[in-house]
Order: C-alpha cells, then sequence, then structure tokens
C-alpha cells in the first residue's frame, strides 16, 4: 500500500485554494503530481515559487517555451507542437492522462468547470483523498484505481 501521509483536508486544497495555480500550462494537473502530493521535498507546482523545484521543472521546454504568451499552450498557433504530443503520448500510455484533451477541455468548458470535473475524476471514492496520476493510488489509503 502506497502512503503518502499527507492529510485528506490539504490533499484537495488544490482544487480550493490554489487550483487555477496547479494547472500548468501543458495542461498537466499539478495537484494530482506524486512529486505535489509528497510529503518530502513537495513540489508547489508549474506555476508556484521556484523553491526545492527540481532541475527537469526548471528547465522544461514547455514552461519556458518562447512562444508561451498567456497561461496554456492551447492559444498557441502551433498548438499541438512537438513537445505536447510528446508528453502527451507518453502521459496517455503511462498514465490514462492526455494533456492535450486538458487543454481542449480548458479552452472549451473554461478553467472553472475543468477544475471541477479534476476534482471529480481525481478524488477517491474511499477516503476522500486525491488519486496520484503517477501511483494509480489514493494518496490517503493507498486504494489502487482500476484503469
Amino acid at each position: 500500500m502506497v502512503k503518502f501521509d499527507v492529510p485528506v483536508n490539504k490533499q484537495n486544497e488544490y482544487m480550493e485554494a490554489k487550483g487555477t495555480l496547479l494547472i500548468a500550462p501543458c495542461g498537466m494537473n499539478c495537484g494530482v503530481c506524486m512529486a505535489y502530493l509528497r510529503t518530502k521535498k513537495r513540489c508547489t507546482g508549474c506555476r508556484g515559487s521556484i523553491e526545492g523545484k527540481s532541475n527537469t521543472i526548471l528547465n522544461c521546454k514547455i514552461k519556458n517555451c518562447v512562444k508561451l504568451n498567456s497561461k496554456f499552450c492551447y492559444t498557441c498557433t502551433d498548438f499541438p507542437c512537438k513537445l505536447i504530443t510528446h508528453i502527451d503520448k507518453r502521459y496517455k500510455a503511462k498514465y490514462h492522462m492526455s494533456m492535450v484533451e486538458n487543454l481542449q477541455n480548458i479552452q472549451r468548458l473554461g478553467l472553472k468547470h475543468f477544475m471541477f470535473n479534476e476534482k471529480t475524476r481525481w478524488t477517491c471514492l474511499n477516503c476522500g483523498g486525491t488519486i496520484c496520476v503517477h501511483r494509480g493510488c489514493c494518496s490517503n489509503c493507498g486504494e489502487k484505481i482500476k484503469s
């Protein structure tokens, strides 16, 4: 059983307080990332403080793209570019999540409705904790999520 030792009331805080800050330019919901959910050396999300971030995140080609002149990649004339399609292919295969679909949903539905859908999708039905996209289980109770 994987346990993140984060209280349930803290796990879903990203939906209430920081929600929009935790949606990266690429469409990744950082609030369901294992780096955000862990207790030690916790990442604050792509848009959060740079303190404690790994070099991978600091040097992210998507986040640092010179063509990114708004909050999200879907506004770019090159969307979806090679960078987005590459990460999207990997995440669809490994984690059953599409960044391109996330961005299209943000564009089509608006950020507020997208966040509501994300909260529904990534909340554990067993305990109300947050499901980790990378581990495929609840970060609170360890319940495996069927994909």
